[in-house]
């Protein structure tokens, strides 16, 4: 229970203010700079309403993209005896420490990296047999319209060509998308040249299967939050009741906050000259990184923070648009599967780091992010939207009461 003995249970849209969505990028063991930053966010709500606070219970809709699909879920998801969520933001770290290295093992000696190299060029780089293990152990058979508030996951079907959204709206209308958290977890996480693709159907109680064959979220929506808010105004556009009487050009109404895993973009990796001489080699492997796979995953990202900075400026509401992101990640720390202990204890400083930079904005002239004049830190601006937050939530009960 809240302070004061309210419900943890968020209120629909329709009895508040705001629409608050919180959306995590993708980035493989990456996933631990949003993590710390989440986890400040979720201590922030604790110290105002109570130790139980969880970031499920403030927000309408959680998106995620690989990695972040999965912290997505671990936010999400039941434990079934209590119908809380199955992970505190503290915990997600501790789960990344824990499994990390055994999902992305690391080949030691001199040859070790030679031997991950000869084996990526012939399938991918990890087998993914543990992260499947460790996933559907963790969340056994829990479907998507059980999540404790609505999520949105990106992936891509390489059969239809074309991205597979997942979302909790849906799976409450169509059963054929109401896939186990499971699937969807393994399926976005499905990085070409890192992990193998993944098949699974899905079947409604009449019989009617869907097969789904997919593979990573990020070569659609790295930065998933426009498809967060995209699924929202369907959901106006559609009169769903929980968003009643609210219009489809109220996107002054968004509060949203997007949380980057990190770039590499100061480090300037690539250059016009060395990618001309590329081949397909050349793009899959080139100093230890996988450059299509860096292009396609930060041209999204920028692209979804440029269009949605940009309409919450026009809708002069750009205090309610929150990014987080760090593009100065150097050396192992800018790599997805990098999961030795050493760089993932990197991994987390540079979160805590992060949380003590200015707050900054993309300059859509250099592409690097730039300090915003008087705005505090990233700690800073976390604070104002967890007053924001808890303010919502408790406006909403306030109404809900007053209706009964």
């Amino acid at each position: 229970m809240v302070k004061g003995g309210a419900s943890w249970s968020l209120q629909p849209p329709s009895y508040g203010r705001l629409i608050t969505v919180l959306s995590i990028d993708g980035g493989g063991i990456r996933g631990i700079i949003p993590a710390t930053i989440l986890e400040y966010l979720e201590s922030q709500l604790q110290e105002m309403d109570g130790g139980d606070a969880r970031l499920a219970d403030y927000f309408d809709v959680i998106a995620g993209t690989s990695t972040g699909g999965l912290v997505t879920v671990m936010l999400t998801a039941p434990e079934q005896a209590t119908k809380r969520p199955l992970f505190a933001a503290k915990d997600i770290t501790t789960f990344y420490l824990e499994h990390g290295p055994k999902i992305f093992p690391q080949k030691g000696g001199l040859f070790g990296p030679i031997r991950k190299t000869i084996k990526s060029l012939v399938g991918p780089k990890y087998d993914g047999v543990y992260l499947h293990k460790i996933i559907e152990e963790t969340l056994g058979e829990t479907r998507l319209h059980e999540t404790l508030t609505n999520i949105v996951v990106p992936t891509f079907d390489i059969t239809r060509l074309q991205p597979t959204i997942f979302s909790t709206f849906e799976a409450k209308t169509n059963p054929l998308s109401d896939a186990k958290l499971s699937d969807i977890c393994i399926a976005t996480s499905a990085a070409p040249t890192y992990l193998p693709p993944y098949y699974f159907k899905n079947q409604d109680q009449d019989g009617n299967l869907r097969e789904f064959n997919l593979i990573d979220g990020g070569v659609a929506a790295n930065n998933p939050t426009l498809v967060a808010t995209s699924e929202v105004s369907k959901q106006i556009i559609h009169g769903h009741p929980d968003f009643f009487p609210i219009k489809p050009a109220d996107y002054d109404r968004f509060l949203v906050i997007s949380v980057g895993t990190g770039s590499h973009k100061v480090e300037q990796k690539y250059s016009a000259k060395m990618a001309a001489k590329w081949g397909v080699l050349g793009w899959l492997l080139n100093g230890g990184s996988t450059p299509i796979i860096d292009v396609f995953n930060q041209a999204s990202g920028d692209m979804v923070d440029l269009h949605i900075s940009v309409l919450f400026q026009a809708l002069h509401s750009q205090n309610n648009y929150l990014r987080i992101q760090d593009d100065t990640l150097t050396g192992t720390v800018s790599s997805v599967d990098v999961a030795t202990k050493e760089n993932m204890n990197k991994l987390a400083e540079t979160g805590k780091i992060l949380l003590k930079k200015p707050l900054s904005r993309v300059n859509l002239q250099t592409g690097l992010f730039e300090p915003c004049e008087g705005g505090g830190t990233n700690e800073d601006a976390l604070k104002r939207f967890a007053e924001m937050l808890s303010e919502e939530k408790k406006f909403r009960e306030s109404k809900s009461a007053l209706r009964k």
